[in-house]
């Protein structure tokens, strides 16, 4: 029998009881581990955060002090191009300034010379037209005395004769005059007497003839009443039926001249009528058949000028339809063009920000051909180009220029490309850097997902052991830091 001081067996419900009390205890500490890894790791990545945010500040403090140099030797670099731009035109202006004030003296000079020479000649026309004139004005009075001379004695001569003749033509006149009055008188005393003997022997004759003509008319006068009596009263009977027949007479001669007119106006209005008629019968026949004729053709011609009329519609609605379509695609192509040329200039305004000072004061660069190669390429230009290309490309020779520009931007373009690939190569192996260097000291699910060798839980790793040799040392690793590598890149 076992003794009572000692304790019997440990039954099966007391050791799973132990194993559980175990268990939890180990459970306990496990997690109070866990609770001060978890403390541990949040420190150390709260300091990581914190040195990487300094870090951070250090690398941007040193990357804008970097930028600084780079844009400060930039501007130095641009102030050197603009100075020596400056100095070169300036240059140039002196030059030009000095060329225009020698060519200004030179003109001064040769004004002066000039003006000299010009009085010179002057002062001698003057003197010369001045002896001229002297001469001229003795020459005048010279003759003006001899002419003067000759008038006074020529005009003495005139009035001599003038008053000469004068009181000739005065005598001639007074006896002339004398001698009409002498005229006038005799044949006004003539004249007076004729008209006298005229006006009596005129009355004479009058008065003879009157009386004979009065004798003689009363005879006649008398005789004509006789002989009227006479004739009167024999012929009265017969007289009386001559009018009464001549009045009958007439009146059938009318009524027969009446009849024969109207039967010859009546056979001839027949006759007329007849040959209307048959006029118009043929006439009819003829403009029906030539209506029909003239109808056939309206017809055919109204048929004709109908499928013309179609065609011409149809043919007007397809040039409508093509010009229409037509239209549009310029329309189109025109609006493109326009929107293309506002684009450009909306690229022109914008790229016209970015020019650096150099461009805008020298915007096409000078040639990098030698004189012999720009001799050549002269007298390359002035053959006659033979191919079509090398024609048109002689068309668009104004656009030298632009090409120049085009080819720069162009270069500078790919230069800029070029750097933008080295920056982003860099950048890249920067966030690689950094990334890595934050991975290493953050805890995630993505990295505890990872192989990580700097996380150790329970002091084992994530990482699967390897079997190595024992002969073989073990591998040593060099750890940067990522700000090290940063501060040393940039």
């Amino acid at each position: 029998m076992p003794k009572r001081g000692r304790k019997g067996p440990k039954t099966e419900e007391e050791r799973l009881l132990m194993l559980q009390h175990k268990l939890l205890a180990e459970e306990e500490q496990l997690r109070k581990k866990e609770r001060l890894l978890n403390q541990f790791l949040k420190d150390k990545l709260a300091k990581e955060e914190r040195n990487s945010a300094l870090n951070l500040n250090k690398i941007n403090t040193q990357w804008r002090t970097v930028l600084r140099e780079v844009k400060a030797k930039e501007l130095q670099k641009d102030i050197e191009i603009l100075s020596q731009t400056f100095e070169r035109v300036v240059d140039c202006k002196d030059s030009v300034i000095k060329s225009l004030a020698k060519d200004l003296i030179e003109a001064e000079d040769q004004y002066a010379h000039a003006l000299q020479g010009h009085l010179n000649n002057v002062d001698q026309l003057l003197a010369l037209q001045r002896s001229r004139l002297a001469n001229l004005e003795d020459c005048y009075n010279e003759e003006l005395e001899a002419l003067t001379k000759e008038f006074e004695t020529e005009k003495k001569m005139i009035v001599d004769l003038h008053e000469k003749e004068m009181r000739f033509l005065q005598d001639v006149y007074l006896a002339m005059e004398q001698n009409f009055l002498d005229a006038e008188y005799e044949a006004k005393l003539e004249f007076q007497s004729m008209w006298d003997d005229l006006k009596n022997k005129n009355l004479e004759e009058k008065h003879f003839l009157r009386m004979q003509l009065e004798s003689t008319v009363e005879d006649l006068w008398r005789r004509f009443q006789e002989a009227l009596k006479n004739y009167t009263d024999a012929t009265e009977d017969r007289k009386l039926a001559f009018e009464s027949l001549k009045v009958k007479d007439e009146k059938s001669s009318k009524e027969i001249e009446m009849q024969m007119k109207k039967l010859q106006k009546i056979q001839d209005s027949i006759a007329i009528l007849r040959g209307k008629i048959s006029v118009h019968t043929r006439e009819n026949e003829e403009q029906n058949h030539y209506i029909r004729e003239d109808k056939d053709q309206v017809h055919k011609q109204l048929l004709k000028l109908k499928q013309q009329m179609n065609l011409a519609r149809t043919e007007a609605r397809e040039s409508l339809a093509k010009l229409t379509w037509e239209s549009n695609i310029a329309l189109k192509a025109l609006k493109k063009i326009v929107d293309k040329g506002e684009l450009i200039l909306r690229l022109a305004e914008i790229c016209r920000k970015f020019e650096t000072e150099e461009e805008k004061v020298l915007p096409f660069y000078s040639s990098m051909l030698t004189p012999e190669e720009l001799q050549e390429v002269e007298e390359n230009d002035q053959e006659e180009p033979t191919l079509e290309l090398a024609k048109l490309m002689k068309n668009y020779a104004a656009l030298e220029n632009f090409w120049k520009r085009y080819n720069k931007v162009k270069l500078e373009q790919l230069s800029l490309q070029k750097k933008r690939a080295q920056l982003m190569e860099t950048n890249e192996k920067l966030r690689n850097l950094l990334k890595q260097y934050l991975d290493n000291i953050s805890v995630s699910d993505e990295v505890l997902s990872q192989l990580n060798p700097l996380f150790i839980v329970n002091q084992r790793s994530n990482i699967p052991p390897t079997k190595r040799d024992s002969s073989q040392k073990p591998p040593t690793y060099n750890i940067i830091e990522a700000a090290h590598v940063a501060a040393h890149t940039l």
